[in-house]
């Protein structure tokens, strides 16, 4: 039967990892496909904008929706109806004849988008238990590489056949692979259904008193890191323009930064077998906050990369860290992915009117001030958890 099992585990896992990359390619193709986007539709740049907006409202009702409808529903066929959804919006949004009919169509996209991936990060935590901390750092990887891939999918389409619908619709249909996949295996069970559990599994326990107060916390957490991951990747080509660096280096900064996330995310698997996940989110915070500091005295380049690695591992190692502290439900994992979202539209919102009424030197300290407060958040988790009596977890083996 472990034999069985394992094989199981593997295949559900190995979905999951190739869910990621489909998510991945899908919110990466948005930036570079504005510009056609916006022709397409005749819409100028700032009425363009408004994509983000119509896809971080459709995240924000996705997270909520799955999480109520994993709880509730078995959760492959859920994840089956959000791909058939994310696919549609991937076929008519190059074909949309107006605006307005677009923003519609990339709410829908972002609602499906984040419902797979609330919905994948809730069934690999219920596939993994207390075990699961390297595997979700290896799905969020996996949409790190799908984001880096997405631009290189678009040039491709373009080169081959002079039309960059074919980049959502290649993706589209990859997107459609995931069905089969999806179909095989049947899903994997919350911990409160499993009955071979072992009875002292911290994950089979019902709410415990506290849960409150750690899920808050845990919350606040998620949307900072969200909001200072955005924040930097969205304003670090602008705020080195304005201190004089050329517009084609400056833009570069956003690829070392994503380049330099998605090989933290990679190293996070291994380190997160020899050494405790609160140790790492310190030595990730440390590095963040060390990072924005010396912004303006060194070049911007090792200051994108020292971010990007900082910020590698904070999302991941706290998820993982949510389904140790609690019996983690398709709700509660919707819930964090709302405040995620919430912190994703608000903070980089907010740097816009910062940046003109204190100048360019506010950047390094607002991101300074982000990563300050997660590390009082971290301590302020930690002792939550020592409060209730819970002790050092064992690494994932």
């Amino acid at each position: 039967m472990p034999l069985f099992e394992n094989a199981y585990r593997r295949r559900v896992t190995l979905t999951y990892f190739l869910a990621f990359v489909a998510i991945g390619l899908t919110g990466g193709l948005l930036g570079p496909a504005l510009p056609h986007l916006a022709e397409l539709t005749g819409a100028g740049m700032s009425q363009i904008a408004l994509l983000f907006t119509a896809r971080a409202l459709g995240n924000m009702l996705g997270s909520v929706s799955v999480g109520v409808l994993v709880d509730r529903l078995p959760g492959h066929p859920v994840l089956m109806l959000m791909v058939v959804l994310m696919v549609l919006a991937l076929a008519l949004a190059p074909l949309s004849p107006s605006l307005a009919v677009l923003i519609g169509v990339i709410f829908v996209m972002g609602f499906a988008e984040v419902a797979i991936n609330a919905g994948s990060n809730t069934l690999l935590l219920w596939t993994h238990r207390q075990a699961a901390g390297p595997y979700i750092s290896a799905l969020h990887f996996c949409f790190a590489l799908g984001n880096m891939l997405a631009p290189l999918v678009l040039v491709a389409a373009l080169q081959w056949s002079g039309r960059f619908e074919w980049a959502f619709w290649g993706v589209g249909l990859y997107a459609l692979t995931l069905l089969a996949w999806l179909r095989r295996d049947p899903t994997p069970r919350p911990p409160e259904a499993s009955p071979e559990a072992a009875p002292g599994d911290a994950t089979t326990a019902r709410p415990r008193r506290g849960d409150a107060s750690l899920l808050g916390t845990l919350m606040l957490l998620f949307s900072l890191y969200v909001g200072a991951e955005i924040t930097f990747a969205g304003w670090i080509t602008a705020y080195a323009v304005l201190q004089g660096e050329p517009r084609e280096s400056a833009a570069l900064l956003v690829t070392l930064f994503w380049l330099a996330l998605s090989a933290g995310r990679l190293l996070a698997i291994p380190l997160l077998r020899l050494i405790s996940p609160w140790w790492l989110l310190l030595g990730c915070l440390g590095l963040g906050l060390a990072s924005a500091l010396a912004m303006p005295w060194l070049p911007l380049w090792p200051i994108a990369l020292g971010y990007g690695l900082a910020a590698s591992a904070i999302f991941p190692t706290l998820f993982g860290l949510c389904n140790r502290l609690m019996t983690m439900s398709g709700k509660r994992t919707g819930l964090i992915f709302l405040a995620s979202g919430l912190g994703a539209m608000l903070v980089p919102s907010l740097t816009g009117p910062l940046l003109e009424r204190a100048g360019t030197a506010a950047f390094p300290w607002l991101l300074a001030t982000l990563m300050g407060l997660l590390l009082l958040g971290v301590a302020i988790l930690r002792r939550l958890t020592r409060t209730r009596g819970d002790h050092d977890m064992p690494h994932a083996r």
